[in-house]
C-alpha cells in the first residue's frame, strides 16, 4: 500500500439530477415501509425537464395487490410524495418545478418468480433478494472513520445547501458538485492541493462583482470546512470553471436513480460491488449487506483492531447464508485478518449475516432511507432509528472475541 500520493473524491448535492432521482426513490421506499414494514420495493426514478417518471416493482399490504390495483388513496400519496420531495430540495424553476412538473407512475407488482426465491417457506429461510458482492470500508482519516477526500467534499456541499435553504446565500441554486484532492504522506493527509466547486447560480453571478461574490463565498465555505493546516496559498481553486451555470438540475441533465454509487459510498477509496442503494427495500442485499459491511468495518477500526479495513460479503439470490466473508486490513491490523473473519462469523447477534439477520440487528424495516440519499450513506451520525450502521456498539464484542 502506497504511503505518499495524491487522491481525489467528488460529491454532488441534493439538487444534482441523479440525486433528485435517488431521493424520490427513497422517499417512495419510506412511504411504502411506513405502510408495510415487510414491503418489497424496487423503485427507479427518471427526472428530466419538467418530468418525473417512476418505474419498478412493488408488493405490500395496503399498497398494491397482485393484480396491480392500488389500495385506496395510495396512488395519490405517491404523487404527493414525489412533489414534496422536489419542493424540499428547492426546485421552483421554469425547467423543473415541483408544482407544475408532469408525473408518470409505472410501478407494478413484483414478479412471483422473484418472490418465491426470496420468501421464507417451510424449512427455507428468507433468501437474498439478488446475487451480488458488497463492500464495506472504514479508515482513521476522519472522526467519522471515512476517507478524508470524500468527507470534505460532502461537507462543502452540506454547508452550501444549508446556506441556500436559510437564505444566507440566496444566489445559490440546488445543483452543485464538489471535488477535493489531498496530498498524503505516510498515509496521512497533509495538504489540500486542489478544490473544485461547480454550483448552479442565480442570474448574473457569472460575471463582474456578482461572480467575485460567488467565488469569495465558496472559498470561505472551503476554509470553514477543510482544516487550515491542509489549506495554503498553493491550493488550487476551480470555481465554476466552465463560466456560467444557470441552467442545472433535471432541466440541464437527465437524472436516474443509482448513478452516483461512488459518491454514496467511499469516494473511490474502496472497491464497490456495483449495486446501487436507493429505491430498494432492505431485503435487497445490495443495500442491507453494504450497510452491515460498513458497520463491521467501522467497529473494527473503532476497536483499534486496524487503521484501515475493507470487508466483502457475497450472496446468491434466494439463498440466505452469505457465500463468502473477506476481511483485509491492508497491513494495518493488530490481529490476523483471518481471526477477524472468524470473530465476525461467531457473533450470534449478527444472525449469521443472513438478510433477515442483518435487518433485525440494524433495524432496517423502517422508513429511514430518504435521509441517506444525499451526502453519502456512510460517515453520518447515528441518531434514533437513522443510520444504525454507523453505531460502534460492536466494539466490545469484537475485542472479547479476539482476546
Amino acid at each position: 500500500m502506497r504511503s505518499d500520493y495524491l487522491f481525489t473524491s467528488e460529491s454532488v448535492s441534493e439538487g444534482h439530477p441523479d440525486k433528485v432521482s435517488d431521493q424520490i426513490s427513497d422517499a417512495i421506499v419510506d412511504l411504502f415501509l411506513s405502510k408495510d414494514p415487510e414491503a418489497r420495493i424496487a423503485c427507479e426514478t427518471l427526472t428530466t425537464t419538467q418530468l418525473v417518471v417512476l418505474a419498478g416493482e412493488i408488493r405490500g399490504r395496503g399498497i398494491m395487490d397482485e393484480d396491480g390495483n392500488w389500495a385506496p388513496g395510495v396512488k395519490e400519496e405517491v404523487e404527493k410524495t414525489v412533489r414534496e420531495t422536489v419542493r424540499r430540495i428547492g426546485y421552483e424553476q421554469d425547467g423543473f418545478h415541483w408544482e407544475t412538473l408532469r408525473f408518470e407512475n409505472n410501478l407494478h407488482p413484483q414478479s412471483a418468480h422473484i418472490a418465491q426465491g426470496v420468501d421464507a417457506s417451510g424449512n427455507k429461510d428468507e433468501g437474498a433478494g439478488d446475487q451480488g458482492i458488497m463492500f464495506g470500508f472504514a479508515c482513521d482519516e476522519t472522526p467519522d472513520l471515512m476517507p478524508a477526500t470524500l468527507y470534505y467534499s460532502h461537507k462543502i456541499l452540506e454547508r452550501m445547501a444549508a446556506d441556500r435553504h436559510s437564505g444566507v446565500a440566496p444566489f445559490l441554486e440546488p445543483d452543485t458538485k464538489s471535488q477535493v484532492t489531498l496530498k498524503f504522506e505516510g498515509g496521512k493527509p497533509v495538504a489540500a492541493t486542489a478544490v473544485v466547486v461547480s454550483t448552479q447560480h442565480g442570474k448574473g453571478y457569472d460575471e463582474g462583482d456578482k461572480e467575485a461574490e460567488l467565488h469569495s463565498y465558496v472559498k470561505q465555505v472551503v476554509a470553514d470546512v477543510i482544516p487550515q493546516g491542509l489549506l495554503s496559498d498553493a491550493t488550487e481553486y476551480h470555481i465554476n470553471p466552465t463560466g456560467s451555470f444557470e441552467i442545472g438540475g433535471p432541466d440541464g441533465d437527465a437524472g436516474l436513480t443509482g448513478r452516483k454509487i461512488i459518491v454514496d459510498t467511499y469516494g473511490g477509496a474502496a472497491p464497490h460491488g456495483g449495486g446501487a442503494f436507493s429505491g430498494k427495500d432492505p431485503t435487497k442485499v445490495d443495500r442491507s449487506a453494504a450497510y452491515i459491511t460498513r458497520y463491521l468495518a467501522k467497529n473494527i477500526v473503532a476497536a483499534g483492531l486496524a487503521k484501515r479495513v475493507t470487508i466483502q460479503l457475497a450472496y446468491a439470490i434466494g439463498v440466505s447464508k452469505p457465500l463468502s466473508l473477506y476481511v483485509d486490513t491492508h497491513g494495518t491490523g493488530s490481529v490476523d485478518d483471518a481471526a477477524i473473519e472468524q470473530a465476525i462469523a461467531g457473533l450470534d447477534k449478527l444472525g449469521g449475516l443472513t438478510p433477515r439477520g442483518i435487518r433485525t440487528h440494524l433495524g432496517l424495516n423502517k422508513p429511514i432511507y430518504e435521509k441517506t440519499a444525499a451526502y453519502g450513506h456512510f460517515g453520518r451520525k447515528a441518531e434514533g432509528d437513522f443510520f444504525p450502521w454507523e453505531r460502534t456498539d460492536l466494539v466490545d464484542d469484537l475485542k472479547a472475541a479476539l482476546a
